[in-house]
């Protein structure tokens, strides 16, 4: 086990009160949704794979499957990587400020980006509520299309709170967070220009 994943078996945030609590239950829902769907997937793949070259027969809903846990992981996945600052970001002009001005930058960025998530949440609310009123269902499954994008409301919530929660711990702590977990900087590994 490498030490991102034992730091984040044992994560305790260090935000107060119910937002410390918000914190640490987001990050062990995002694990067990990360690491169920991967696992489900996996198995969902091997057991296809398997019927179709050892018995000769596919299994049919194989596929619809797969695209529930995609839509799953994709959306848990981004509140992953907001807590553990790893969204692709633009930094040669903010790294040229001084440390003040990159974390007033840094706490627009994150209320702006949780704002922009809640506005996703909201159409994607929307979107289901239409998919719902239509009654399509999955062809091989049965079930009605609009579950399977339920996943996407959710992850788009997890990680508004998680960019809210990243313009808090910026506004308390005297350093600048990336994340609740992440403060900014260069790893070993790489070197500032």
């Amino acid at each position: 086990m490498n030490q991102d994943e034992e730091a984040e078996k044992h994560y305790r945030s260090d935000l107060p009160g119910p937002l410390g609590l918000l914190d640490t239950f987001l990050s062990r829902l995002e694990a067990v949704i990360l690491g169920l769907g991967v696992l489900l997937m996996a198995a969902n793949t091997i057991a296809n794979v398997v019927g179709r070259f050892a018995l000769g027969q596919s299994i049919f809903f194989s596929g619809e499957i797969n695209r529930i846990l995609i839509i799953m992981i994709t959306f848990a996945g981004i509140g992953y990587a907001a807590r553990h600052g790893r969204h692709i970001r633009m930094s040669a002009i903010y790294d040229a400020f001084p440390v003040a001005a990159r974390k007033a930058v840094m706490i627009v960025i994150a209320l702006v980006t949780s704002a922009a998530m809640f506005f996703l949440l909201y159409f994607s609310v929307e979107y289901i509520v239409t998919l719902y009123e239509r009654g399509r269902v999955l062809p091989a499954l049965g079930l009605p299309i609009w579950w399977i994008y339920v996943w996407v409301p959710l992850g788009f919530g997890i990680t508004g709170i998680q960019y809210f929660l990243t313009a808090v711990k910026n506004l308390r702590e005297k350093d600048v967070y990336l994340s609740t977990a992440m403060v900014d900087g260069y790893s070993d590994t790489e070197t500032e220009v």
